[in-house]
């Protein structure tokens, strides 16, 4: 991780500073990460290992976790799938070295929000923080918005609730999918990934647009995030003798189709 200068802080101004629960069990990394992020404006609730991060994410509620991969004892991937079975839906971001497809399906099959591969740029934690914490204040507004509204029958076909396309159905109030008849059992990010490919039935989506209507950040040509995202989402929505829905076209982006 870089040792240069922090620039100023970007963090969105709130009423308090944004808590952030870092579990790195690398002294060095720890350490500088917690400067940096306390430089930026963070509240920073710094530990060692997984055993305590669940802990302490039980008791002081941080607004989003920093988790390393591999850690001694309970490991990231294990606090992350302990806290989503409690229900607990604080974003969470994962620093792993594992750079395989298959590691990174891992730690967003436990529940994660995002990941960052080591070594990396601070700036880059910075900004996936930022757009984490943009989704959740966004989420917690619309859910404000709708929360003394009565909830209709689950099968109630109330005028533009649903969305379709390509044998695909979407129910974006109650966040549920369906392909034909199969409910689709997706996390946060492939729920927003899929609605928005499905509200763009049949249109290339560039990368970087995508980037920037699902993480409110572009992360270049080099990242490989939104592929793992796709080809995640892929995993759930295909089925054997059907066509592949989400269609990657080359040098450009992805489009949802069904042909």
């Amino acid at each position: 991780m870089p040792q240069s200068a922090v620039p100023p802080s970007t963090v969105p101004q709130a009423a308090e500073p944004r808590t952030v629960l870092l579990a790195e069990d690398d002294r060095a990394i720890r350490n500088a990460l917690e400067r940096a992020l306390t430089l930026e404006g963070y509240r920073v609730i710094a530990v060692a290992d997984g055993a305590t991060a669940l802990a302490r994410a039980r008791y002081h509620r941080p607004d989003v976790l920093v988790l390393d991969v591999m850690m001694p004892g309970v490991d990231g991937l294990q606090v992350c799938r302990a806290l989503r079975a409690e229900g607990d839906a604080t974003p969470i971001l994962m620093l792993t070295a594992l750079v395989e497809t298959a590691d990174r399906i891992a730690g967003l099959d436990a529940g994660a929000d995002d990941y960052v591969v080591k070594p990396f740029d601070v700036e880059e934690v910075f900004a996936r923080l930022r757009a984490l914490l943009r989704r959740t204040r966004a989420a917690a507004v619309l859910a404000g918005a709708v929360g003394d509204l009565p909830k209709p029958a689950p099968d109630a076909a109330a005028p533009g609730r649903y969305l379709e396309a390509a044998g695909l159905r979407m129910d974006p109030q109650a966040r549920r999918a369906w392909r034909g008849e199969r409910e689709l059992e997706l996390t946060r990010t492939e729920f927003e990934l899929l609605e928005l490919l499905v509200r763009n039935a049949g249109i290339v989506l560039d990368h970087a647009t995508i980037y920037d209507r699902i993480w409110g950040y572009d992360f270049g040509p080099g990242s490989k995030n939104l592929a793992v995202y796709v080809g995640y989402l892929r995993r759930k929505l295909d089925e054997p003798d059907a066509p592949q829905l989400i269609q990657t076209v080359r040098g450009v982006g992805y489009v949802l189709r069904e042909d």
